[in-house]
């Protein structure tokens, strides 16, 4: 019984103030705008063992959602699509959120690890966007843009 009032007390607070989430992904989503107005639902990724998973293993990934890879410098990133099940467009950004570099459609790697291509890295980059392949044409990406979160 001496935990029932703590505990009712900690659901009112909870079910009160600001915003909530539409869906349980949204708490783990920061949204991206892209030039043109699109919002990119994005799961940010910091932590070194998050930017080596990246989007391994998904079956799928909604067109109005993504990874946002949030590197602590910049430097020449490259990613690679190996056990990655779904192809995918990646934004390659500077340390201004300036769109540096672009790969479209790349595919996943069915192969060993050791023979899978890697993608970008051609330029400085701090910060990489992942999302659905065909979209960065769809939403007419260009080097140049910025892109704000």
């Amino acid at each position: 019984m001496r935990f029932v009032l703590p505990l009712a007390a900690l659901l009112l607070i909870l079910s009160c103030g600001g915003p909530h989430a539409d869906e349980v992904d949204d708490f783990y989503t920061r949204p991206v705008a892209l030039p043109g107005g699109q919002v990119i639902k994005a799961e940010a990724m910091s932590d070194t063992v998050d930017i080596m998973r990246g989007l391994m293993f998904r079956k799928s990934l909604a067109p109005d959602h993504g990874m946002l890879f949030l590197y602590k410098s910049p430097d020449h990133y490259t990613h690679w699509m190996y056990q990655t099940l779904i192809p995918l467009d990646m934004i390659w950004m500077d340390a201004q959120h300036g769109v540096v570099e672009i790969v479209d459609s790349a595919q996943p790697c069915k192969t060993k690890a050791s023979e899978c291509a890697s993608y970008g890295g051609h330029q400085v980059a701090q910060y990489v966007l992942e999302i659905g392949a065909g979209l960065a044409k769809k939403y007419r990406l260009r080097t140049g843009d910025t892109i704000q979160w």
